[in-house]
């Protein structure tokens, strides 16, 4: 499995998610129109934020934004 998640939801919401569930983030962004993309640590934590999203996580193409650093605290 992949440490990366394309997911229909803003990105303070997968911020919370994820530490709810102790999902450490490696990196995080803004897909185009909507949706975050979000990179974990391990593939473990991708697969429970998965799990946790279910249909919500995009399983198709995306369009991603210009990345730019964002600090998660």
């Amino acid at each position: 499995m992949t440490r990366a998640v394309n997911v229909d939801a803003a990105i303070d919401h997968v911020i919370a998610t994820s530490a709810r569930l102790n999902a450490v983030i490696s990196a995080i962004e803004p897909l185009v129109p909507s949706g975050t993309r979000v990179v974990f640590v391990n593939a473990d934590d991708a697969a429970a934020v998965s799990r946790a999203y279910g249909s919500k996580v995009l399983t198709g193409a995306v369009t991603r934004s210009h990345w730019a650093q964002r600090r998660v605290s």
